[in-house]
């Protein structure tokens, strides 16, 4: 499908090529994690070959959620990316769900990045901005230096975003190029001259582990280093060119992606400061050292390539950070213009300046983001770590719309890929959720609670969405806020099994060093006090967790049931208005009776019925009015309309338990049932008689056939239809005969 065909109703335009968007894939999946958290997060936990196959094994992943998206795009074009492609495939629920996750991980992302600036300054510019101190968070000095050179990044990149479309391009295209060039080129210098270093990259794993256990770890964890890469799906309306070539794009940025990190990892332990045996003594006593000797990429550029190696590292961890910096708050805007469209946030962020750029979605990130250089860089790691949780989940999204949209297009290697990656995927989530399983503290204990609170926080968002939802689009799959709890549920009982560990670790200590330390202490009353101080810390440590678990337990109820109450009150509001819609397309707006569109309803009904073998016996009578024409052309259609409504006054009058329709101009149905049934031929003899009474006089004159069903004979009701029509005509000759004026 070209993108340029496609329908744009909202004003984006097309202007990006297929450049651009891997500059923009690539630039928004590597940023300051690349260069730093590498060893922390992989070398440390796994030795470079099985950093390097978790890496692969990543990247094999990360091609099957690239055809997800390939397939995706293909198919909903429009901005919002996996948002767009869930509301169209699944609903509005669930579309709102990956929008709020989504939001976290990019922002996080986007935080991550945009912190890191004061760190760079502290490692590579002697902490020029590290003055004015402010507090201490988590252990980490918070300067007003550092927080206004961080809010100055961040409003730089913003309005450099809402500047212009293709210039931001540009910067993205140029910054992509540097930072690949720049770390390729320290790669390739240092494996030419390692070999004569005399230094070891052994040993390939980290020693006393299992092989196994670290590649799975890495495995585990690699959807972190990828995130991002898909976030150009939130803006594929702007595409220059045809989504066929998403695939290619996206294959080739994972493998950059995957390269890059590779090049860093054997860089890292391709080199390491005298007195070290290996990289992995450097590895463990990485906190000892200071400036570039800790960290292992930047030691190693400067050994083969000299002060050179640490400028061309430094540019590109520059461009590495800023090129995220850009795409997060590119998708971010996207991602928020495209949820704005449909009510979830005000229409006012999809307003458009002269650049066809959504800058009030621009605004918001900016706005959300000035509090996040006051927090600390400890907090905003555990905020980071959130992004392999969230993640884990939107690929998972983007899994089960590709099987559920293949299926039904009997796609069979989608729905096969679908499959195969979902199964990784509800692995990747299992881990994550109960680490204990593994004895694998990955994640933080604080991101946790921050996913517990995110989680939380979306159920009272989503309770302001129904509120205001006109439109009716929402609240219509209690089953994924009901998954949503559960969630929640098993994130909570891992946090409290981590606090209890942490407090229970911490008594044990208290008592170790009692015994050990306390050597004087031979007081039995001491002993005594001593241990219920330490009874009374374990049950404290109960105490919490049970507070815990009740109050975000009972607030998600709260909310959860606040929720329900406002679907019921849209679902009650909805059926009364299709009640009264029915009630009009079943009325007939002149004479009060049932229309013919209710009879239709009620053919239907009798024609089952009579398929099914249930329907015993009914009548139909079939009604013309006479005269109708000469009263319309002599004295108006006013006057027709009043002799229409006397005519239908008395058959409703003679057939009080039987329902009348009106079927056309002056033509009514009477299906009789009942007592109407049992004495019908009584009250067709007397409102015949009345009728022929009223020959001669400018009172009511109808024609009536009436037909009984014959199970053996009639096939549905339009038989017994075909019988009281010719009966009526029949009727109708012998009025004329009768001196009635019949209608031409």
């Amino acid at each position: 499908m070209d993108n340029k065909s496609a329908k744009n109703t909202v004003g984006l335009q097309p202007y990006l090529s297929p450049i651009a968007v891997w500059a923009f894939s690539v630039g928004s999946a590597i940023g300051w994690g690349s260069l730093i958290v590498t060893n922390t997060n992989y070398i440390s936990q796994a030795g470079p070959l099985g950093s390097i196959i978790g890496l692969l094994i990543g990247i094999a992943m990360m091609l099957m959620v690239a055809s997800h998206y390939h397939f995706l795009s293909a198919r909903y074009p429009e901005a919002g990316g996996l948002y767009n492609y869930i509301k169209n495939i699944f609903g509005y629920d669930r579309a709102f769900l990956v929008a709020w996750y989504l939001f976290l991980v990019y922002i996080s992302v986007f935080w991550a990045n945009a912190t890191s600036v004061p760190l760079f300054a502290r490692y590579f510019l002697h902490g020029i901005f590290s003055f004015g101190h402010l507090y201490t968070v988590f252990g980490y000095d918070v300067y007003l230096g550092e927080v206004i050179i961080t809010l100055a990044v961040i409003v730089i990149i913003a309005l450099i975003s809402m500047y212009s479309n293709k210039l931001t391009a540009r910067i993205m295209t140029a910054l992509a190029f540097i930072f690949v060039i720049g770390i390729s080129v320290c790669f390739a210098v240092a494996m030419i001259k390692h070999p004569s270093s005399g230094m070891t990259m052994k040993p390939a794993f980290i020693p006393d582990a299992s092989h196994l256990r670290q590649i799975t770890h890495i495995a585990f964890i690699s959807p972190w280093a990828f995130i991002g890469f898909e976030s150009v799906s939130h803006y594929s309306e702007e595409y220059k060119f045809t989504h066929k070539k998403l695939f290619n794009i996206l294959l080739v940025s994972l493998i950059v992606i995957t390269a890059l990190y590779i090049f860093l990892v054997v860089l890292s332990v391709s080199a390491y400061p005298e007195g070290c045996s290996s990289w992995l003594d450097y590895i463990t006593h990485l906190d000892d050292y200071e400036g570039i000797e800790g960290l292992p990429a930047f030691y190693a550029a400067h050994h083969y390539l000299g002060q050179s190696g640490v400028y061309i590292l430094m540019a590109s961890l520059v461009a590495l950070v800023f090129s995220s910096l850009i795409g997060m708050m590119r998708a971010l805007s996207r991602l928020c213009y495209g949820v704005a469209q449909d009510g979830i946030l005000s229409k006012a962020f999809t307003k458009l300046n002269k650049k066809n750029i959504p800058y009030n979605t621009i605004l918001l990130v900016l706005i959300v983001s000035l509090p996040i250089p006051f927090l600390g860089r400890t907090a905003i790691g555990w905020i980071v770590d959130t992004t392999t949780f969230g993640s884990t989940i939107i690929y998972g999204f983007a899994s089960i719309a590709v099987f559920k949209a293949s299926r039904e297009e009997k796609c069979r290697k989608d729905i096969i890929l679908s499959s195969i990656c979902l199964v990784i995927l509800a692995l990747f989530l299992f881990y994550l959720l109960f680490p204990g399983l593994f004895s694998d503290h990955t994640i933080e204990t604080e991101s946790y609670a921050l996913m517990i609170a995110w989680s939380l926080l979306g159920l009272l968002f989503f309770n302001r969405v129904i509120k205001k939802d006109h439109a009716r689009n929402f609240g219509k799959a209690i089953i994924v806020w009901i998954a949503l709890l559960i969630f929640m549920v098993i994130m909570l009982m891992t946090l409290v099994q981590r606090i209890n560990e942490s407090r229970q670790n911490d008594v044990i200590n208290t008592i170790q060093s009692h015994y050990y330390d306390d050597e004087d202490n031979e007081s039995s009353k001491k002993t005594d006090d001593f241990f219920e101080d330490q009874r009374q810390a374990l049950s404290s440590i109960s105490n919490v967790s049970s507070l815990i678990i009740i109050f975000i337990f009972g607030t998600s109820i709260a909310v959860l049931y606040s929720n329900y109450r406002s679907m019921r009150k849209w679902e009650s509001i909805a059926s009364a208005e299709r009640d009264h819609a029915r009630t009009i397309a079943f009325t007939d707006t002149l004479t009060g009776v049932k229309s013919k569109h209710a009879f239709e309803e009620q053919e239907a009904i009798i024609d089952y019925q009579i398929e099914e073998g249930t329907l015993e016996e009914f009548g139909l009578i079939v009604c013309d009015v006479n005269g109708l024409k000469r009263i319309n052309d002599t004295l108006g259609h006013k006057a027709g309309d009043k002799y229409i409504c006397c005519s239908c006054n008395m058959l409703c009058e003679y057939f009080a338990h039987s329902p009348v329709f009106r079927i056309g101009g002056d033509e009514f149905v009477i299906l009789l049932e009942g007592r109407d049934y049992k004495s019908r031929n009584e009250i067709i003899d007397d409102i015949n008689r009345v009728i022929e009474e009223n020959i001669g006089t400018d009172s009511v004159v109808i024609s009536l056939g009436l037909a009984e069903y014959n199970s053996e004979t009639d096939k549905n009701i339009h038989d017994v239809f075909k019988r009281a029509d010719a009966l009526m005509y029949e009727r109708k000759k012998q009025l004329k005969s009768m001196g009635a004026v019949i209608r031409e």
